[in-house]
């Protein structure tokens, strides 16, 4: 039997009006009409049946209304079935003769209605087409809607489709293309996400010890950490149906729909068990849920985080699916979607170190063209605090760099020029600007590089440059160490050295100037920091005032309090300040050669800065740390490489008396 298919129910509509129309002989907007001889027409009028005569000189035809009271003499049927205005319609030959003999009836008293003439064309094809085309319209605008609520034509974006799932499924992550090759660094979080696959592809393993396949993971970390390519990397590797979907697309203008698309989206994964369902920005649907629904809550929210929460871990069994989120601001989310039962593990995927950077560097370098000055080591160490997106960037502008100056292969001065465009911005070579304003900012600068070079926790200066650079008139890179934890001296330094540029401002210019602004921001929040957080300040020891409370509007502390630290701040600012006044003293012939040196040259090295002021004591030490530290990390992966091998090793020797036994049945 052929399926049913809602095009019949449209078809046998449309044969019901049409056999409608033909039925009431051409009724017409609720009246009748008749076609009849001229002959007929003047017995009619004769016997007093017409009440009105409107005739059309244009086409020869007249109609002739019929009293109501002689209805079914002349149409054979009642005044209900015809309508409350049915007419005759005639053709006649002469408009003169028509209206002598309805003179003549006037005269006997037979004929009292009216005479009038219309010329416009009513043909019997374009009577028939203006009856049919609306009835068409209509019929043509039913099926659109229909088309359009079973998402024919507009996709999954149907209104009977709205409580659908908008996840984009993969039969097999493989289509993906990714796998943990194309995932550098990150060798933790790797680790953890690899058991989950591992499960995937061998559940006995863990069953047979009495463990339970985890419900979901949660993948936390800074943006462009590589949190998404992780979870593609999953699917890949584990080869199971992948559900992909952003926390956004649960949202929708309709209520109840996002509770309805969770429903739907665990449904479909419950049939394609054992599955992996990726919610990317899980924070949008997230969040935690207002304790007080008259401060701003969001219902359809609630409902839809509710519903979430019961499908994640409710009465109803999920054996086999997976739940793999994303998000940057894991505060913000509610505590009963952290607990363990949904999300059991919460994997950090942080900004990458030095030897992860240099692995990201390996994977984006394959398909670039590079020369022999190429150094990766440098580059890694150029660019701390970059995630892996930038860094992809950062080849990437080399690339477009090296191509705009015609070059055959990308070479190492064009990814130090990537990372300055990207940390400063693109350089503004026709900025027009007079002596004066050139010199303070030299002053400025080298004020930077003098306080840097001077303070031992200050992060060694690399180069210092007043060529303006997006909104910046000039700036100074360094190369910080990488750090796990800060020291209050650490910080100090820090802060002495953002103000060293102001301080040469105001000693050497005898004015201050705006171009500060950035340095007294950073500085200021650093000092905000340090007192009211890291609990380092002389008279609030100790105490940290942080609250990440969404929905608590008074601050942690009193107004007392309040005056406290910003004297706090003011105190320690102003104490760095004139450290850095004091440094700039001591050394002011040295800063005054590096200003005269940056205004002839416009950029300079860490070779000139040496070579005014000599060798920096400290440095010797930031190079041991950092070789430490390569040197521990190099030992780490060599060990976890052993162990993988050996792992390899004695799985394939459990595997060779099973080829065996096969071979001696067969």
């Amino acid at each position: 039997m052929p399926r049913f298919n809602m095009s019949w129910i449209y078809m046998l509509a449309l044969i019901a009006l049409i056999a409608i129309y033909f039925s009431s002989n051409g009724q017409v907007g609720g009246s009748a009409t008749r076609p009849a001889t001229y002959d007929s027409f003047r017995i009619f009028v004769d016997k007093g049946y017409a009440t009105k005569v409107v005739v059309n000189s244009s086409e020869r035809r007249l109609k002739m209304y019929v009293n109501p009271k002689n209805i079914r003499d002349v149409f054979k049927a009642s005044a209900k079935e015809v309508g409350p205005d049915p007419f005759l319609d005639v053709s006649f030959g002469s408009v003169d003769k028509v209206e002598e003999f309805l003179l003549s009836e006037k005269k006997a008293g037979k004929f009292t209605g009216t005479l009038s003439y219309e010329n416009k064309s009513d043909g019997g094809f374009m009577n028939l087409l203006i009856n049919i085309v609306p009835f068409a319209l209509l019929i043509l605008f039913w099926f659109f809607i229909m088309n359009r609520m079973g998402g024919g034509g507009g996709g999954a974006g149907g209104v009977f489709n709205v409580g659908k799932s908008k996840a984009k499924m993969y039969e097999k992550g493989g289509e993906l293309g990714i796998t943990f090759k194309d995932v550098a660094g990150q060798a933790g979080a790797k680790q953890e996400v690899q058991e989950i696959v591992e499960f995937l592809k061998n559940p006995q393993k863990y069953t047979d010890l009495g463990g339970k396949i985890p419900k979901g993971a949660l993948l936390v970390g800074p943006p462009g950490t590589g949190k998404t390519l992780l979870a593609k990397a999953v699917a890949g590797e584990a080869g199971v149906p992948f559900f992909s979907m952003s926390g956004s697309d649960f949202v929708e203008m309709f209520v109840g729909v996002g509770a309805s698309r969770v429903r739907d989206l665990f449904r479909q994964a419950k049939e394609k068990s054992p599955c992996i369902i990726f919610i990317d920005e899980i924070d949008a649907v997230g969040r935690a849920r207002s304790k007080n629904p008259a401060m701003g809550g969001n219902d359809e929210r609630e409902n839809t985080l509710n519903a979430l929460l019961t499908e994640m871990d409710g009465f109803g069994t999920n054996s086999g699916v997976i739940i793999l989120a994303a998000t940057n601001r894991v505060d913000m989310l509610d505590s009963a979607l952290l607990r363990a039962g949904r999300f059991d593990r919460e994997i950090h995927v942080d900004l990458p170190d030095l030897t992860e950077r240099k692995e990201i560097f390996q994977v984006h370098m394959k398909p670039i063209k590079t020369d022999k000055t190429v150094d990766i080591d440098f580059l890694s160490r150029q660019t701390p605090g970059f995630s892996g997106a930038d860094i992809a960037n950062v080849c990437n502008e080399a690339a477009l760099i090296a191509a705009r100056r015609n070059a055959q292969a990308v070479g190492k001065q064009d990814f130090l020029d990537a990372v300055d465009r990207i940390i400063g911005g693109l350089e503004k070579k026709t900025k027009v600007m007079t002596a004066d304003e050139k010199r303070s900012i030299a002053l400025h600068e080298a004020g930077h590089a003098t306080i840097s070079w001077f303070c031992e926790h200050a992060a060694p200066l690399v180069k210092v440059t007043i060529v303006p650079r997006g909104r910046a008139l000039g700036a100074a890179w360094y190369l910080p160490e990488e750090r796990q934890i800060t020291t209050k001296e650490q910080m100090l330094d820090e802060m002495c050295s953002l103000l060293g540029g102001r301080a040469a401002e105001e000693l050497f210019t005898g004015h201050i100037s705006t171009g500060a602004m950035n340095d007294l921001e950073r500085a200021t929040k650093s000092a905000y920091g340090m007192i009211a957080y890291a609990g380092m300040g002389d008279k609030l020891p100790n105490i940290c005032y942080y609250n990440n409370q969404e929905y608590n509007f008074q601050k942690p502390y009193s107004e007392t309090t309040a005056r406290i630290i910003d004297e706090e701040v003011l105190k320690m600012i102003n104490e760095q300040y004139a450290r850095a006044k004091q440094l700039l003293l001591e050394h002011k012939e040295g800063h005054n050669r590096l200003a005269e040196l940056l205004i002839s040259r416009e950029v300079i090295y860490t070779s000139d800065v040496e070579e005014i002021f000599g060798k920096r004591p400290w440095v010797s030490r930031s190079q041991e740390i950092i070789e430490e530290n390569e040197r521990v990390l190099a030992e780490r992966m060599a060990e976890e490489r052993a162990k993988q091998l050996e792992q390899q090793a004695k799985e394939g020797q459990d595997k060779q008396p099973e080829e065996h036994q096969e071979g001696g049945k067969a």
